[in-house]
């Protein structure tokens, strides 16, 4: 009679305290998930209160007949592809060079980490005024004609920019990571390559490297996942201009619900995107797990 009385009181325990988060998690992730499946086969202005079901016409549509979205995915795919080598490369030889035994070593990490804190909006904002103000200034002063460009009002140049900004802000986050991955190499397994001759390419690249795979699993996944869905930065740096060229997938969501009352097409573009993002992370995930088995 005991063991059953506490297993009961065991049962009661687990469900007080497993059912409130499993009501929270319905009410906050999935219930909002089948909704958005729902909007995405209506026409909604967001105001009506009954939305007309238009099947899967707002599909037929985006794949069919959207230049902005068109431009907008390969806008994407771009910055997705330079943001997630560049990040990841500079991170690894920021980490490579803060690992070692620097005086200033803890001040250096310090200082690339802060940046982000930040939100990327505020950083957008600052960036913004650089370019258009700070760059001018420092040309009136050095002379130099990079700072003469228009970086914001030029397709190609505002692309740079918006990718500079967003290695500026995040690569500190990655940088850790690498740095816990370096902390984790065996000394043992470097001086053993030392005397047997490995120069300092030939370790990082046949016993550093390999062994980092763990870290570049997360860094590539992390940095796939938020260069997909990049909008705050273009919002407060460029607004999608000039003239529409810097229009994310997610931007162009923005856009299409909130500013042109578009909520059931944008709804469809968000639940495209999300299947899309699922799809790229999860091949991701299960190449990289197949070579962290192999190194």
């Amino acid at each position: 009679m005991l063991k059953l009385g506490r297993k009961r009181a065991e049962k009661v325990e687990f469900a007080a305290f497993t059912i409130p988060i499993l009501i929270c998690v319905l009410a906050v992730f999935y219930y909002p998930f089948i909704m958005t499946i729902r909007y995405s086969l209506t026409k909604w202005n967001g105001i009506s209160k009954h939305p007309t079901f238009v099947g899967f016409d707002n599909f037929k549509q985006i794949f069919m007949g959207d230049a902005n979205f068109t431009n907008a995915a390969w806008f994407t795919v771009k910055y997705a592809v330079l943001y997630i080598v560049l990040v990841n490369v500079i991170a690894i030889l920021l980490a490579l060079i803060l690992d070692m035994k620097l005086k200033t070593t803890s001040w250096l990490r310090a200082a690339f980490f802060i940046p982000y804190i930040l939100s990327l909006v505020i950083v957008g904002f600052i960036w913004k005024f650089i370019f258009m103000q700070g760059f001018e200034s420092l040309g009136a002063s050095t002379g130099w004609g990079v700072f003469g460009l228009s970086w914001l009002g030029e397709p190609g140049l505002a692309f740079i920019s918006v990718l500079l900004v967003s290695l500026w802000q995040s690569v500190g986050f990655y940088m850790v990571i690498y740095i816990a991955g370096l902390q984790s190499v065996p000394d043992d397994l470097k001086e053993a390559a030392t005397v047997d001759g490995a120069g300092p390419v030939r370790r990082f690249f046949s016993i550093t490297l390999p062994l980092l795979a763990p870290s570049i699993t997360i860094s590539v996944f992390m940095a796939l996942t938020n260069s997909i869905k990049v909008f705050d930065v273009i919002l407060s740096l460029t607004g999608g201009g000039p003239g529409g060229t810097t229009y994310s997938v997610a931007y162009d969501i923005y856009r299409d619900t909130f500013q042109n009352n578009l909520y059931g097409y944008g709804t469809a573009k968000a639940l495209i995107l999300f299947v899309a993002v699922l799809i790229i992370t999860v091949i991701q995930l299960t190449i990289f797990k197949r070579r962290e088995v192999e190194a």
